[in-house]
């Protein structure tokens, strides 16, 4: 009998062993099969050191019961007991159980009697989906076939299937029911390994075979379907097999850290075309995921329909015919010839077209999808070429209801992919820009998704202005097209917006839409970016900067069309990157440029007028006299006012009113106005250092700054405002955390004390695999005034510090600062004087620099 020890050094030697042959695809189901062997070996030899009765068995369960075990799974086992264990069997299992740990195996084990088992799975589904996947590894035969008889007796099949259908549902629900994110879940996601064993299990439950054949022999598969379940179930299995060995423990994740390792491994290589990168290793290493994914959610809806019908019974309800094609029965849309997308292709997009206009109709039939999903060939250039065909996909854009859950299904059978080739192009196309954690077509749906529920009247608490703004717009089509086409350009070696905007001016032209129309979707594609870059890199309050902007859009059909558009993109990039400041920004642009274009000869002066027009309305609801300003607002040029909002302008005289020539520094803080955050002004005689202190305060205080405003008085005062992000403070009273900032930065800027270091940080895993190239550009305004500084980074903690120290140990004025955070990419714009800036080879130093003190470590 060998010794604990030496069962530990044979079960290591044998799976490294394992681990080597690991060379190959193909070879994924044996190694899970010898792996659970070489465990199922290993245990049967501790067990049978202790002599336990026969009636006490050892059976495998979970993934282990299946006979799979990945190499960093869990080992659950189930000790089957006749009756209730004595104190001397109880210590004995101990002993068991901790030589289990000794030799390595990550253990999750119950020891039940079988009325335990029973009353355990009357109350928890995962324990009836654990017992019938039990697999008996030592003991009596005849014993454990009688459990499984008894088990199987006492679980109902129906109770069965609709708990495992509301556990999927809620498995969706935590992964935003999202198939294409950029670091999916391998197992759990949409189109994971675990859509795959709820099959089984269900099957199970019914006594069915265990495998893809087996459901294929019963004519639940096709030939077809078979092959393709089989080999996407191999590409999951190889990759969660690749991920554990990499990650040296259970991850099922495939993150940022194991992409381009795993996909080196298995022989990919970047391809690259003059010169630039092409495409990633790791993108064509995903894209096989994806490709995976997918046919599990094509298929796995089909074979659930096949077993609900083996389980329910058929009641025959008479169908109602809704045309010649199509009829819906049990609430379900269904053709009423099975040949029906064969004989008459059109009928593929008369099938969602009919969806969308029938609220009777919950869903689609999983037959009627599985024969689409077969015909989907036959959108072919002829199919293109029919003015018919064209007809029906635009009429789906003006259903009131249900176009996004149409074109996720058209994109999830291949449909919408083969109607438009170049969106089929960028189906699980990758995005490495550090905002995104979507695939493209994933993003592009859930834009369009944001876009339609603007239109929904259970939402409009969310967006009021956005939901009036669609309601209001004739022809929504129009932004519902330019979003699903907005970045179509994407992965083609150039401006996404400008190749985007090519493609669709070539598809608009053959579809029945006006002209009008047309030409607005093509400019939506095409300045799809632009206000989300006016706003958060230019000053929004700025008349020059309204005209400008008012200039590009013209009219305000397309102003409501585009601020439409850029709320829903950016909300639907990445929970990260959508805030209320951003929100705020994108409105308050909106707003001033509607009133521009709705203006007859506005100027800077009249501008300015109402503008402190409406700041005086403001101070009289507090009590101030008419002319009570007037001290303060002489120390103020007309670029303050210009650049501030009524609001601010009016909160600034409040507070600073009284305190116009003190000696000590002044801080104000109060709630942001977008109710995110905290807006402070800081009011103190100038210093060169003086910005940099405040974002060191900041940033070492955990705060992000969103926006800044800097202001010289006429009397040599500094008047700067700060917009800043306070994370995980919605359970923090807004009042400390004010008294906090008010006394602590007052009481660092009077002390005058030493900048201390920026604060230090590992760079995120996004960084690390998808590093930022530091860019900095600085040129003159077109006044010649100022120069402007941008500054392109990965955002870290300090990042904002280190450019204010530069920029003041080369006395370099800073007039205002718009910093603007995409996910963990930080691009921020710098409006500045200095008379450093008019010598050529001192500009080429600060940039060097700059690049030098950006750069990653």
């Amino acid at each position: 009998m060998r010794s604990v020890t030496a069962i530990r050094q044979s079960y290591a030697s044998s799976k490294t062993e394992l681990q080597a042959r690991f060379t190959e695809p193909a070879k994924t189901a044996p190694l899970l099969s010898e792996l659970a062997s070489l465990t199922d070996q290993t245990l049967s030899e501790l067990w049978n050191r202790h002599e336990f009765a026969s009636e006490v068995l050892l059976a495998a369960v979970g993934g282990y019961g299946r006979g799979e075990l990945y190499p960093y799974s869990d080992i659950d086992l189930l000790i089957l007991l006749p009756d209730q264990p004595s104190p001397a069997l109880l210590e004995k299992l101990e002993i068991f159980v901790g030589e289990l740990w000794d030799i390595g195996l990550e253990v999750g084990h119950s020891v039940r009697t079988l009325a335990d088992c029973l009353n355990e799975a009357e109350k928890d589904i995962t324990v009836q989906t654990a017992l019938l996947e039990a697999r008996l590894l030592v003991g009596d035969t005849a014993r454990f076939s009688q459990f499984l008889d008894t088990v199987h007796r006492h679980i109902d099949p129906k109770e069965f299937f609709d708990a495992k259908l509301i556990e999927q549902q809620a498995r969706y629900g935590r992964f935003q029911n999202a198939t294409y994110k950029l670091e999916p879940n391998i197992k759990e996601a949409p189109g994971g390994l675990r859509d795959l064993h709820l099959i089984g299990w269900i099957a199970a439950s019914q006594r069915l075979g265990r495998d893809w054949h087996a459901l294929a022999a019963m004519g639940m598969l096709t030939d077809e379907e078979n092959r393709k379940l089989c080999e996407a179930e191999r590409v999951l299995r190889t990759y969660r097999i690749a991920l554990h060995w990499r990650a040296k423990r259970r991850e099922d994740r495939i993150l940022f850290d194991y992409q381009h390792p795993l996909a080196k491994a298995f022989g990919l290589d970047d391809l690259a075309s003059a010169g630039r990168i092409t495409q990633r290793a790791s993108e064509a290493f995903m894209a096989e995921y994806y490709l995976a994914a997918r046919i599990v959610t094509q298929l796995v809806p089909v074979l659930l329909h096949a077993l609900r019908a083996r389980i329910f019974s058929q009641i025959g309800t008479k169908p109602l015919p809704i045309c010649a094609d199509f009829q819906i029965r049990d609430g379900l849309l269904e053709t009423i010839d099975p040949d029906l997308f064969t004989r008459k292709p059109s009928s593929m997009l008369a099938l969602f077209l009919h969806f969308e206009q029938r609220r009777e109709a919950s869903d689609i039939a999983p037959a009627t999808l599985r024969a689409l999903w077969h015909a989907r060939h036959l959108i072919d250039d002829d199919f293109l070429a029919e003015a018919h065909n064209r007809q029906l996909f635009i009429s789906l854009f003006r259903e009131p209801r249900g176009l996004t859950r149409i074109l996720r299904r058209m994109n999830q059978y291949g449909v919408l992919g083969r109607y438009i080739p170049e969106f089929g192009d960028i189906v699980g196309r990758m995005q490495h820009d550090l905002f995104h954690v979507y695939t493209v077509d994933e993003h592009t749906l859930m834009v369009l998704r944001n876009v339609r529920r603007f239109a929904v009247t259970a939402f409009t608490h969310e967006y009021p202005l956005c939901s009036r703004l669609l309601a209001e717009f004739e022809r929504p089509e129009v932004i519902y097209l330019a979003a699903l086409f907005h970045d179509i350009g994407k992965g083609r070696g150039g401006d996404h917006s400008l190749l985007g905007a090519e493609i669709t001016r070539q598809w608009v032209a053959r579809h029945p839409l006006p002209e009008a129309d047309r030409e607005l979707i093509v400019w939506l594609v095409t300045h799809h970016l632009t206000m989300s870059s006016v706003a958060q890199k230019q000053d929004v309050y700025d008349p020059e900067v309204i005209a400008e902007f008012a200039a590009l859009v013209k009219d305000q059909r397309h102003l409501n069309a585009l601020y439409l558009l850029t709320v829903a993109d950016i909300r639907g990039t990445s929970p990260k990157v959508w805030n209320a400041w951003k929100a705020k920004l994108l409105e308050d642009l909106f707003k001033g440029t509607a009133r521009y274009l709705n203006s007859q000869n506005i100027t800077a002066h009249s501008w300015l007028a109402e503008r402190q027009d409406e700041a005086l309305r403001l101070l009289r609801l507090y009590g101030f006299r008419s002319d009570a300003h007037q001290p303060f607002w002489k120390l103020l040029d007309t670029v303050y006012f210009l650049r501030q909002d009524a609001r601010d302008i009016a909160w600034h005289t409040r507070v600073l009113l009284n305190r116009m020539h003190a000696t000590e520094p002044t801080v104000k803080a109060k709630l942001s106005e977008s109710g995110e955050g905290l807006q402070v002004v800081v009011y103190t005689l100038d210093q060169p250092d003086l910005f940099a202190q405040i974002c060191s305060f900041f940033e070492h205080a955990g705060y992000s700054i969103f926006d800044a405003h800097i202001h010289t008085t006429t009397h040599g005062y500094a008047l700067d405002t700060f917009y800043v992000f306070i994370p995980d403070s919605r359970h923090a009273s807004y009042r400390d955390l004010i008294n906090y900032v008010e006394f602590e930065l007052a009481q660092r800027i009077a002390k005058k004390l030493p900048l201390p270091a920026a604060p230090s940080a590992r760079l995120s895993r996004q960084q690390k695999h998808f590093p930022v190239k530091p860019h900095v550009q600085i040129r003159a305004d077109e006044k010649g005034k100022f120069h402007i500084l941008s500054v392109a980074a990965g955002d870290r903690p300090g990042l904002l510090s280190t450019i204010a120290r530069i920029l003041a140990a080369k006395r370099i004025e800073i007039q205002s600062a718009k910093i603007m955070t995409l996910g963990e990419r930080a691009e921020d714009h710098f409006l500045i004087t200095g008379s450093v800036l008019n010598d050529e080879r001192a500009l080429l130093q600060l940039e060097n620099d700059l690049l030098q003190a950006l750069s990653p470590n």
